[in-house]
């Protein structure tokens, strides 16, 4: 259903700040914001601000036609990637022999733009996150194309086309590798973007230059602010091991959350992470470790060995408390598949000071009998698609002597993979620990039960 014409936007600046307002309804998670130059940058600059994500450039030219250069025909990317619109080329008569020179010449250009608005500074990384590909509009779509298929070959998980305005259907249209259009408008009768604009004209260079500085400035600042904690850290264990940990701080953390990864998962966890930068963006402090050293890792033994993962979790709670920037914050637990269980079983234990536990396509059942002394809040996340799982977590829900929420994602499997399915896990984690700040409160370290 195609939306009604909005009035037309003032400049791209303000059409950025409507678009941001569409994505907000999106569960998008650790996401990055790439403009294609020139003119979607301010569009982008507005996006990215709001989203309090990366900003970069997306460096793709336009292949018009020979005699009609404005006539697009096709575009490349600046890794050389070529997409051409067929249809378009067919219609022209147009082979690709006679754009070959012209995709010389564009990538000249790309070789300059690079100097020129990147420098010295490295591409974002995009592996494995969600990309958001921003223009002032589309007309053929061929430019998001490109921008997309070089983002996928760099190891995107999911890109996301937005624009203030594009034809209506251009979803039906747009290549394979953009897997969601979001658009502030989609008129049916569609002329040009431009037409859309009070305020078109052309964006410099020199504008271009200033948003991108000025979006890098604003990033590096913000992780200015974050305490000096921030960042690696080896925690050594009552056992003698010492567990490789990540610790981001945001200014005014209102509380800790501790993630308990999965079996066969560490630290790094690409899904850990992009809800723990969601947390952190929500205020919370995030402790990322690995329960066991690589040495213990190897023993499959090990990875399924609940008592010995709770074990070190008790240990990096208490080693947490120690810390000056994150002593007297609240604690919450976040476990994963089995970490899940390690999380359950530590917050049976009135000593740890656990105030509220979340659970993420976990197996609270291997919690085993410790789930009857289980008294902080709980949270147990699950895909709708992970039958075994969601029947697991629904007898454990039973037996939690706490208050427990049993939260269903549709269309989730047991990995949250599907597009849109980890973001609303993430979200419906820190709406739930927003709402526990209190209870987590009266668990405060300063004055809960103490340490091991």
């Amino acid at each position: 259903m195609p939306l009604t014409r909005r009035s037309t936007f003032s400049d791209r600046r303000e059409a950025g700040r409507a678009l941001a307002a569409r994505l907000r309804e999106l569960d998008l998670v650790d996401p990055v914001v790439i403009a294609l130059p020139r003119g979607g940058v301010p569009v982008a600059y507005e996006v990215a601000k709001a989203l309090d994500a990366p900003l970069d450039i997306g460096l793709v030219r336009k292949l018009g036609h020979p005699s009609q250069p404005e006539l697009g025909l096709g575009a490349m990317g600046e890794d050389g990637t070529v997409v051409l619109d067929q249809r378009a080329m067919q219609a022209f008569g147009i082979t690709r022999e006679q754009i070959e020179p012209i995709a010389v010449r564009e990538g000249e250009e790309l070789d300059r733009r690079r100097r020129l608005y990147r420098g010295d500074v490295a591409p974002v990384a995009v592996a494995g996150r969600t990309v958001i590909v921003v223009d002032d509009g589309i007309a053929t779509g061929v430019t998001a194309s490109a921008a997309s298929h070089v983002l996928k070959a760099r190891g995107a998980s999911r890109v996301v086309l937005a624009v203030p305005v594009c034809p209506e259907g251009t979803e039906d249209r747009i290549d394979g590798d953009i897997d969601d259009v979001v658009s502030v408008s989609s008129p049916r009768n569609f002329s040009s973007v431009g037409a859309w604009y009070d305020d078109f004209s052309q964006t410099g260079d020199d504008e271009v230059i200033a948003l991108l500085d000025a979006a890098r400035g604003e990033r590096d600042t913000a992780e200015r602010d974050a305490v000096d904690a921030d960042g690696e850290v080896s925690i050594p264990t009552a056992d003698g091991a010492e567990l490789g940990g990540l610790i981001r701080i945001p200014p005014d953390a209102r509380g800790l959350v501790v993630f308990v990864h999965g079996s066969g998962s560490s630290r790094h966890s690409p899904r850990n992470n992009s809800v723990a930068r969601y947390l952190e963006g929500r205020g919370f402090a995030t402790l990322l470790f690995d329960l066991l050293t690589p040495e213990e890792a190897a023993d499959r033994r090990n990875v399924f060995d609940i008592e010995l993962l709770t074990r070190r979790l008790v240990d990096v709670t208490a080693w947490a408390r120690r810390q000056g920037p994150l002593a007297g914050l609240p604690l919450g637990l976040f476990g994963a598949s089995t970490g899940a269980a390690a999380a359950l079983r530590a917050a049976a234990d009135p000593q740890a000071g656990v105030g509220a536990v979340v659970s993420r396509g976990g197996r609270p059942d291997l919690a085993g009998d410790a789930l009857a002394r289980v008294t902080a809040p709980t949270l147990l996340i699950v895909g709708g698609d992970d039958r075994e799982v969601l029947a697991l977590n629904r007898a454990a829900a039973a037996e939690i002597a706490g208050p427990c929420r049993l939260a269903v994602i549709p269309g989730a499997g047991h990995l949250f993979e599907e597009p849109g399915t980890l973001g609303r896990a993430a979200r419906v984690a820190a709406d739930f620990l927003e709402t526990r700040i209190g209870e987590l409160g009266a668990h405060r370290w300063a004055g809960g039960g103490g340490g091991r």
